[in-house]
């Protein structure tokens, strides 16, 4: 199985740093999937009037409203072919934001061939599908950005009621950890939410592991 991010950066897969392309090139034969646990240093949100909108989120496993410091955090990446054959990268991010009080943050990338981008499904039901646009920059980091955001039967979101993200992931030599920077802001309304922290890596073999249950979607959606 091609990987999505090796498919969606072609030559400049081989720019990324070389801990960032072994942890994006799994292809679910290889390496099954790469598990990391850290801690996120900051967990923010925007205005007040933000809160509504991001407490809705939680209900598909999207967005949240909480905020917190020095927050245990893990990202499960599993490589797998969905339903419909189409090689697939999960994420599903989890915060242990306090005692019994966890929130998840879970996508699922899919390499589109008929449109040349990559797709990430948000949430439990992929009601939301973005176009993701890569970029590797001199230092071997890699940043994400979203593009036009669709409703689960190709309609287009407004850009009044969506959020641009910007992710940026990069490989510490000297602390030896990754680190992540993630902020969605709205065009009209400003910031609405972002984290930002380090974690640590291992990489499951598919002879030792299964993808869990919980890292596949309640629902797929065809339209990418």
């Amino acid at each position: 199985m091609n990987p999505v991010f090796r498919t969606a950066l072609g030559a400049d897969f081989d720019r990324l740093h070389p801990e960032l392309q072994r942890r994006f090139d799994l292809d679910g034969d290889t390496h099954l999937g790469c598990v990391g646990s850290g801690v996120m240093d900051r967990i923010w949100r925007g205005a007040a009037f933000t809160r509504p909108f991001l407490y809705l989120g939680t209900f598909r496993h999207i967005l949240f409203p909480e905020t917190g410091t020095d927050v245990p955090f893990t990202i499960e990446n599993y490589a797998y072919s969905d339903s419909f054959g189409r090689p697939t990268l999960s994420f599903v991010r989890t915060f242990q934001l306090a005692p019994g009080r966890r929130r998840r943050f879970d996508a699922t990338m899919v390499w589109s061939a008929r449109r040349g981008v990559l797709v990430d499904y948000l949430g439990t039901h992929q009601h939301l599908a973005v176009d993701l646009h890569l970029e590797v920059d001199p230092t071997g980091a890699l940043t994400i950005r979203s593009g036009g955001y669709r409703w689960r039967n190709g309609l287009r979101c407004p850009s009044l009621i969506t959020g641009a993200a910007r992710l940026r992931e990069w490989y510490d030599d000297r602390a030896g950890r990754f680190r992540i920077e993630v902020t969605v802001a709205n065009r009209q309304f400003g910031p609405l939410f972002g984290y930002s922290g380090s974690f640590t890596v291992r990489y499951l073999r598919p002879d030792c592991a299964l993808v869990p249950a919980a890292a596949y979607p309640v629902r797929e959606n065809l339209r990418d």
